[in-house]
């Protein structure tokens, strides 16, 4: 799909901060509210627009901390389907946050989250592991968050955003 400067403009800005009112993006991109909630619609009705959500630092809340966990995930691709199909497996279960394919030493990043180690692994050995295509798994553990999508982490006693210009 092709945008318009105005449009990338917005889905930049909306990409750093969705909370920003149609009013204000107006104000920024000078052109009228109608015209940015105009484009808004498009942009969500093309799926350019996915979904907004927050990011949450969970480590701040008592008995939330949870785990995350990054495998590598090398496949067998399927003659026709490639990597899709697997990805497709992959995905579908609840504890799994993303799925990338890569380039590189393995085929698939998975990104999986749970309320303890023992629950990741657990995944990894009954669920992931067990999948016809997965040759082989390496799980990472995150142990601290220091940014996330532009996010500075940490006891900093502000919130401290990262702007970059487009």
């Amino acid at each position: 799909m092709q945008l318009r400067e105005m449009e990338l403009d917005l889905v930049r800005i909306l990409q750093k901060d969705a909370r920003i009112s149609t009013e204000d993006l107006g104000k920024m991109l000078q052109v009228p509210a109608k015209e940015i909630e105009e484009a808004v619609v498009k942009l969500e009705k093309a799926n350019v627009l996915v979904r907004y959500s927050s990011i949450v630092d969970w480590s701040k809340v008592e008995g939330h901390e949870g785990v995350t966990a990054m495998i590598d995930v090398k496949v067998a691709p399927k003659r026709g389907v490639g990597f899709d199909e697997v990805a497709h497996r992959i995905y579908r279960y609840k504890e799994v946050k993303s799925v990338y394919l890569m380039s590189g030493a393995y085929d698939l990043s998975v990104t999986v989250e749970g309320r303890s180690m023992h629950e990741v692994a657990t995944f990894v050995s009954e669920k992931l592991s067990t999948l016809d295509s997965v040759l082989s798994t390496t799980t990472h553990f995150q142990l601290k968050k220091y940014k996330h999508d532009g996010t500075i982490f940490g006891d900093h006693g502000e919130d401290r955003r990262i702007v970059v210009s487009p």
